[in-house]
């Protein structure tokens, strides 16, 4: 179903996960019913001269911009298609906000915001090949199209990529780094990896950016992995991957080392890619005898959309978890389409392959992007990042 407003004016389109559209119009207005006038009426000469109506100096009067969301059950879409029209409209914009869960209907929907004039579209893609025709006509009339959070393959037809930067695994290994304090002369912990499912095309590339930042103090002997099951690059990822990223699968590993390599020390630094693997390794840490405060080890994770985990940051048994806030990569699109409709230099930080078979050079690294670093949850932050925004109750977390 659709929401917002409907106008005759340029628009900019961001294109992401395909979203399912209404053919939409303004309604014209019904004609008032006709009055037979008294004989005492004045005549048009005499009547007095009437005011036009004063426009609601709160409504956006700025170009059209055409905003397209799947229709699913996410924050990601939900959230950030609703603050992406309250930060446009604030900075005077107006907005088409279409929700919609076909591909085929987001061309509709698409057609709808070019024939009423969107200068620029933003669009989160269920499938942005099955738009490329959709999406040469806005690129034919000048509408700037960006894609929202979705990787733009099968057309060459977006102008701009806004992401979140998913290696998740280089944050990780950023945050043990800096909290460990690894490049201070004389430290030495000890420290334990897990991988994501090895049938999950993500955990190698997870793993690889945790081991580009880590790998370099496990050689130097700042990190030390007591038993062993620790690959210094990712060659040897799938030998610690938790099938199907399991929290019983990966209590049960964790249990492992902690009986045979951990009787006379203690795991100070665990590096986990997933809350669901985190959680895991929680539960065989408090099996084991650790405690908060105590000798509890650093333990990082991702997700930060499920309770039980935020309530072990609270707890002080997990000690971060990364989050895709939606309303952040809504906030950095905001800003791309007023630069792009101002004609102001537009911000990005990166350019990607794009794949559209048709073209004479099918994948070149030439489409702009901006990539949005998820947020890092702590103990410290959980209230305003969590609560603050909407996403929980403190009550749900504990706090």
């Amino acid at each position: 179903m659709g929401s917002g407003k409907t106008l005759i004016t340029v628009a900019v389109i961001v294109v992401g996960l395909p979203v399912l559209v209404s053919c939409s119009g303004t309604a014209e207005p019904s004609p008032s019913p006709a009055t037979t006038p008294s004989a005492n009426a004045p005549s048009p000469t005499e009547s007095e001269p009437t005011t036009a109506p004063v426009p609601d100096a709160t409504e956006p009067t700025g170009p059209l911009v055409g905003i397209i969301m799947p229709d699913l059950p996410s924050d990601l879409w939900q959230r950030g298609g609703e603050k992406l029209q309250a930060e446009l409209e604030a900075m005077g914009y107006q907005t088409d906000l279409q929700y919609g869960d076909m591909d085929w209907r987001q061309v509709f929907q698409i057609e709808d915001q070019i024939l009423a004039g969107a200068e620029a579209l933003v669009i989160a893609a269920i499938d942005t090949g099955y738009l490329h025709q959709v999406l040469q006509t806005a690129r034919d009339l000048g509408i700037a199209v960006i894609s929202f959070q979705s990787p733009p393959d099968g057309t060459d037809n977006v102008d701009y990529w806004v992401t979140f930067d998913w290696d998740s695994g280089r944050l990780h290994g950023e945050y043990l780094r800096d909290t460990l304090g690894l490049d201070t002369p004389g430290a030495s912990y000890t420290f334990e990896s897990f991988a994501g499912s090895d049938d999950d095309g993500n955990s190698r590339f997870i793993f690889e950016g945790a081991m580009n930042i880590l790998g370099p103090y496990m050689v130097g002997g700042q990190l030390v992995c007591l038993s062993g099951k620790c690959p210094v690059t990712a060659d040897g990822w799938t030998d610690i991957a938790v099938r199907g990223s399991d929290p019983e699968e990966a209590r049960m590993m964790m249990m492992e080392r902690l009986a045979y390599s951990y009787t006379l020390e203690k795991v100070e630094a665990v590096l986990a890619p997933y809350d669901s693997i985190a959680l895991g390794i929680a539960t065989a840490l408090e099996d084991a005898g650790y405690q908060p405060g105590v000798d509890w080890p650093l333990l990082t994770g991702s997700g930060g959309r499920e309770e039980d985990n935020l309530k072990l940051i609270v707890a002080g048994k997990q000690s971060m978890t990364l989050f895709a806030d939606a309303n952040h990569l809504a906030t950095a699109t905001a800003k791309m389409v007023d630069q792009i409709l101002k004609g102001e230099p537009v911000v990005t930080n990166g350019t990607e392959d794009t794949c559209y078979p048709a073209a004479s050079n099918p994948c070149e690294p030439n489409l702009p992007k901006l990539t949005v670093d998820p947020v890092i949850v702590t103990k410290d932050n959980i209230k305003e990042t969590m609560v603050d925004t909407g996403y929980f109750t403190a009550e749900q977390l504990g706090l």
